[in-house]
């Protein structure tokens, strides 16, 4: 858990405090009371012992704030004509199509270093914010610092704006009014490690008038225009699958019907392409290259906090090894 911190506190607390923040079983009863299922929720969380970690790690706003600056400079670099020319000439064919949306729970992944956060990763697919949402409110505080840290986590404005998230997705795709039955998708999603996730992203959709499924995609079927679930169209996809460009043999419906814009669909293949492929770092972390596009050097100032990254190849790998 992340938790806003002024510097020179986070830099104490990471430093040493190792108290236990989570109340497990107040975790465990929140979990259950929300899918509706104690039951099943001990199984689950007996398979996933390490679920939620037991203690924070405090971060600063400073480096909160740098982080946001990194986001913003992909952002505003992802929209040049020459980035999407680089990005996507190595991309699959699907993330040809842009369907609107820009791509629900886009996730950046940050390494903590002395140096300040450096990028390390971008996901399409992210997971973990429900469950964090969850484990705010099983956080305790074991000391004066914690206790004013954990006052400013926010988490009550997380619900509406998961709902604003998914309408706006929805309206990008140029949809009126708002989609009525909805799709968690992934492969064998009960057997996946964050499935209870799944299910809280079900309740929540549930509490704010959507019907809400968890599907795995190999029950999909692209029917007459339409994509369908036992017999029952699907308006809009929260895809959970790591199949980015919707190749595999399970996915045929889901790719027909996200191609021939049957249904929104989110996360899609572009947004894969444009952001998450792990080739982009090699152009975002290349100051040259987009200082010839035009890149302001405010944004390169912020694009530095992404690690120089080399495309390795059978020509370069040997001497990249040696100098690792």
């Amino acid at each position: 858990m992340l938790i806003d911190v002024p510097q020179h506190v986070s830099r104490r607390l990471n430093q040493e405090c190792f108290c236990i923040t989570v109340d497990h079983a107040n975790l465990r009863g929140a979990l259950a009371n929300e899918v509706g299922d104690a039951q099943s929720i001990a199984a689950l969380m007996a398979a996933r012992p390490h679920l939620f970690s037991s203690t924070p790690v405090f971060l600063p706003a400073v480096e909160i704030s740098e982080m946001l600056r990194t986001v913003r400079a992909i952002e505003a670099v992802a929209v040049l004509p020459a980035y999407r020319d680089a990005v996507l000439s190595w991309a699959p064919e699907s993330a040809g199509y842009d369907p609107g949306p820009l791509g629900i729970f886009m996730g950046y992944d940050f390494h903590l270093t002395d140096d300040g956060p450096k990028l390390i990763e971008i996901n399409t697919n992210a997971g973990g914010a429900f469950l964090n949402a969850l484990l705010v409110r099983a956080q305790r505080a074991c000391c004066e610092e914690v206790d004013t840290a954990l006052a400013r986590s926010g988490e009550q404005e997380f619900e509406s704006a998961v709902i604003r998230m998914f309408e706006n997705e929805w309206r990008l795709q140029g949809r009126p009014s708002r989609p009525r039955r909805i799709a968690i998708v992934d492969d064998r999603p009960e057997e996946q490690y964050l499935y209870p996730e799944f299910l809280l992203a079900q309740r929540l959709l549930g509490r704010h008038g959507f019907e809400a499924h968890v599907v795995d995609a190999g029950q999909l079927r692209y029917e007459a225009s339409q994509l369908m679930v036992d017999g029952k169209p699907l308006d809009f996809v929260y895809n959970r699958l790591v199949d980015f460009a919707l190749e595999g043999a399970g996915h045929t419906a889901l790719r027909a019907a996200y191609l021939n814009a049957a249904t929104v669909v989110t996360p899609h293949p572009r947004a894969h392409a444009l952001f998450a492929d792990k080739r982009n770092m090699t152009v975002l972390s290349d100051e040259g290259l987009l200082r010839s596009w035009g890149v302001l050097d405010e944004t390169l100032t912020a694009l530095r906090r992404i690690p120089r990254t080399i495309h390795v190849t059978a020509e370069n790998a040997q001497q990249l090894w040696k100098i690792r």
